[in-house]
């Protein structure tokens, strides 16, 4: 098979971006953050949007929660409009423009990065730093470049897996070692413990990122916030009945079933030509080792196992270094 011509094409965003300047100064001193507290013991829950100035779904479920007047009956809760820099530049005829200011803010939770504070993520990370760390349960609220079902992403700790089961949806959940350019803030400090690491380290934490559907997509501001609910029923700041009173609408049904994508390996691309033979979308499962699924400059990159799942495949932002698609085995939970 020769590779096809993939190159990017506009995508529609049906999806508008909220106006949160309502919420925009917080509550904490820290723009953007915000914060509850209960007064009675229990887990503090924090919930982050925009880490990306692009991905709208989950600043509308944060503004949405804030409207509706949300606060835990048990333990803290903290709400995070996290690039409000990139934000602000959001352009949906060019919305990866927007994605970050100066670099990543997905890839900066290393203290050593997060200290330098040489560039405008990094001191955003700075300034959110205290608040990831105090949090005992993080659910941190992404979308994608393309269109595609959504994807849980757990990290490698079962106690991730667990709770991303006891959820229920989404129906793909990708069990996956991080990010090779850095550090997620899903994975900052106790998250990234691993299990058995004793109370009041990495016992009780837990930490998943949710891609919801592409950027521009209305469906995924409904995923965004279907899972808000299904974290903080799991987490016990609130429970069932008063989600559902003062929340309504905003649980999707369960998914029919839930598949684990464990992944083995990324395709990086070595440079802006990577091209793909199918138009993928993500989730295909391709039977047989060996099948080619692009080209990378010439060389034919193949899938390397059966029943090979394409996670997340997209030439968007293809360049040198830059993970293009990630394979991934899967089994029924």
């Amino acid at each position: 098979m020769t590779a096809v011509t993939t190159s990017p094409q506009p995508l529609v965003f049906a999806l508008p971006a909220p106006d949160i300047s309502a919420w925009r100064a917080g509550n904490t001193g820290t723009e953007g953050v915000w914060h509850f507290d209960s007064g009675l013991s229990g887990r503090h829950v924090m919930v982050s949007a925009l880490v990306h100035g692009n991905e709208l779904c989950g600043a509308w479920a944060l503004k949405g929660l804030l409207e509706a007047g949300l606060r835990p009956v048990r333990g803290k809760l903290t709400l995070a409009f996290c690039n409000l820099e990139a934000f602000d530049r959001f352009d949906p005829l060019s919305h990866d423009a927007s994605r970050f200011t100066d670099e990543d803010l997905n890839r900066q939770w290393l203290d050593e990065r997060i200290d330098a504070g040489d560039t405008i993520e990094r001191r955003r990370a700075a300034a959110l730093r205290p608040f990831v760390a105090q949090a005992d349960w993080l659910l941190d609220i992404h979308s994608m470049h393309e269109p595609s079902a959504p994807l849980l992403l757990t990290g490698i700790q079962p106690r991730n897996l667990q709770l991303a089961r006891a959820m229920r949806s989404p129906e793909h959940i990708v069990v996956d070692a991080g990010h090779k350019d850095g550090v997620r803030m899903r994975d900052y400090g106790r998250f990234g413990l691993a299990d058995g690491t004793g109370e009041g380290q990495g016992g009780d934490t837990r930490s998943l990122l949710i891609e919801c559907g592409f950027h521009g997509d209305p469906a995924s501001r409904a995923v965004a916030q279907d899972q808000c609910v299904r974290f903080f029923e799991q987490s016990g700041v609130l429970d069932a009945d008063a989600l559902a009173r003062q929340l309504p609408g905003w649980r999707l049904p369960d998914a029919p079933r839930q598949w684990a994508l464990e992944v083995t390996g990324p395709v990086v691309a070595t440079s802006s030509a990577f091209r793909f033979v199918e138009p993928y979308t993500g989730l295909e499962v391709i039977e047989k080792a060996g099948t080619v699924i692009g080209d990378n400059d010439g060389v034919p990159v193949t899938t390397p196992y059966d029943d090979c799942v394409l996670v997340m495949p997209s030439v968007r932002q293809a360049r040198a270094g830059v993970t293009v698609v990630r394979y991934a085995s899967r089994c029924a939970l």
